[in-house]
């Protein structure tokens, strides 16, 4: 029987890179077996589920995020029997785990697209995917002048079994992710085979990469602003994005999900990578038959401003929670630079001004209604390493522009669990290969041993917050209600009492409540809110 409480419209869900976790087998590279040992780490912490990063059979030129085979483990991270034991361990603890689905493109070693490769132009292999003639007398240039988000162009030219140049192929990422064409038929068969062969295997749901994707304009014509995704990093082409088609895939995926719930009363949830332009184009794609949620990005690329932050709050309260979804919000994640290091601190300092304002943000998204999304390392209030030597990065922006700017290794570096030097116990055994990217020396200040231990990191911060919000009826789902607040400040009160205040400026200032706070982002006396620091009351009036 369906159970009345969608337990994903307020969870607090986890996201695991999952080579960059902890490494069972003395390779560098995390691993399932290690996501598994980390689970008692993360119930501890109190989070309600795991999105685990792409662990399937892969060429790894983006981390994954080229699958050739939708529906078997990389020998790198394990088998399906290690990712079994991971879903039961999971189970057991109560956490819900939820997979990284990839349907926009594959990866160019996957069977369908190698079938094409050999293919003539025309053939059913080749509708798959998006093939076409090039341009110009002898079909040279690209079919049009799209560019790809990872830089250069979109198009790549194949050789035919003639030997000759012949036809061009999508990829709008980079040429090793060629773009499925999903107006064929055959495409959406097989993701929904995918869909329910995981859900078979117990998962409780998906994250969806770039889930405005899929579809093109059906006649690929040339764009206004053709390197706009490049220059952005984003996927702002709207010939390429966000065509209106895609909504059929997300309502086709919805009833998937409403299938399996049917059957024993457990929700599947399906979470969406959405990038639109307004929140109002957001909301479409949570309507009541489509995605449960979608990543509200807004939060995470706002200003430090106390009017930014409450112009994205407003209006991802008005259009997205208006749809009857919750809103998903999110600060850090595998692509973005950490808060640390985004609200201004420096590269190697333990404390300061950024880490300050990243734990005062902290306290406001988990005081928010809807849901919250924590990317691994921010609970340890890890920085961006920001001085990777060049010939150490794997980041495929780097590789195809050279250019360093909004590369994203330095978000992935692997977690420090424990010791004074590098593996920081992220890897062990008498044997152990270096970690995939190398670890900087003051992460040692940050490991989780050394986190767990003082009541004053960034761990206790978050453990203490969710604690409170599961605890505490006024948080999680519902509504909040603007306070009058002092320039630079932003109040708001959740259900009958609890308050919430962010101080985005430096100077103390009156607090909104008195009383000492439940629970504050730093020091913070009774009557006072203190500068880059946030607070919850209770406010009995």
């Amino acid at each position: 029987m369906l159970s009345k409480y969608h337990w994903w419209r307020d969870a607090v869900i986890y996201q695991v890179y999952v080579r960059s976790f902890l490494d069972s087998t003395g390779d560098g590279v995390g691993d399932l077996a290690g996501v598994r040992a980390g689970l008692p780490y993360l119930k501890k912490l109190g989070v309600d589920g795991i999105w685990l990063s792409p662990f399937y059979p892969s060429p790894q030129h983006d981390h994954g995020y080229d699958v050739a085979d939708y529906c078997d483990v990389d020998p790198l991270f394990g088998d399906l029997a290690e990712f079994d034991l991971l879903v039961a361990a999971a189970r057991r603890l109560g956490i819900k785990v939820l997979l990284d689905i990839v349907p926009n493109h594959c990866s160019s070693e996957h069977r369908w697209f190698e079938e094409a490769l050999v293919a003539e132009p025309g053939s059913k292999a080749r509708a798959r995917f998006h093939f076409a003639d090039g341009r110009g007398a002898d079909g040279s240039e690209p079919p049009n002048n799209w560019h790809a988000m990872f830089g250069g162009p979109a198009w790549s030219r194949v050789t035919e079994a003639d030997g000759q140049a012949g036809q061009w192929y999508l990829h709008m990422f980079t040429p090793e992710q060629p773009d499925w064409n999903w107006r064929n038929p055959e495409v959406g068969a097989e993701f929904d085979r995918v869909l329910r062969f995981w859900l078979d295997r117990g998962v409780d749901g998906f994250r969806i990469d770039v889930a405005a994707g899929l579809f093109k304009h059906p006649e690929l014509p040339d764009s206004d602003d053709p390197e706009a995704d490049a220059r952005t990093r984003d996927s702002v082409n709207p010939l390429a994005w966000n065509q209106p088609e895609v909504h059929a895939v997300w309502r086709q995926w919805r009833s998937i999900c409403e299938e399996y719930t049917a059957r024993d009363g457990q929700e599947r949830l399906l979470v969406g990578e959405v990038s639109v332009p307004t929140a109002r184009e957001h909301a479409l794609y949570v309507r009541s038959d489509e995605l449960h949620q979608a990543f509200f990005f807004d939060l995470l690329s706002a200003h430090w401003e106390a009017d930014a932050f409450r112009k994205v709050i407003s209006e991802a309260m008005q259009d997205i929670a208006g749809t009857g979804s919750t809103v998903t919000w999110v600060l850090n994640n595998h692509d973005q630079v950490r808060t640390v290091t985004r609200y201004g601190e420096p590269a190697t300092g333990g404390s300061g001004l950024g880490a300050a304002r990243a734990r005062a943000a902290a306290l406001l998204m988990l005081a928010l209604p809807g849901a919250a999304y924590i990317y691994q390392g921010e609970e340890l209030g890890l920085p961006e390493v920001v001085d990777l030597p060049d010939d150490v990065l794997t980041d495929p922006i780097f590789r195809r522009t050279g250019s360093r700017a909004r590369i994203r290794d330095g978000c992935r570096v692997p977690l420090p669990w424990s010791g004074q030097a590098s593996p920081f116990g992220f890897t062990s055994g008498a044997e152990s290969a270096k970690p995939w990217l190398p670890q900087p020396e003051y992460f040692a200040e940050y490991a989780t041993d050394r986190a767990l231990a003082d009541t004053r990191s960034f761990w206790h911060l978050y453990r203490d917050g969710l604690q409170l919000r599961a605890g505490l009826p006024q948080l999680g789902e519902g509504s909040l209600r603007w306070l009058d607040s002092p320039p630079g400040v932003l109040a708001f009160e959740r259900g009958d009492g609890v308050v919430c205040a962010v101080n985005f400026g430096t100077a103390a200032t009156a607090a909104p409540v008195s009383g000492t706070p439940l629970l504050s982002s730093g020091p913070c006396p009774a009557g006072v809110l203190p500068g880059s620091t946030a607070a919850w009351w209770i406010n009995d009036r």
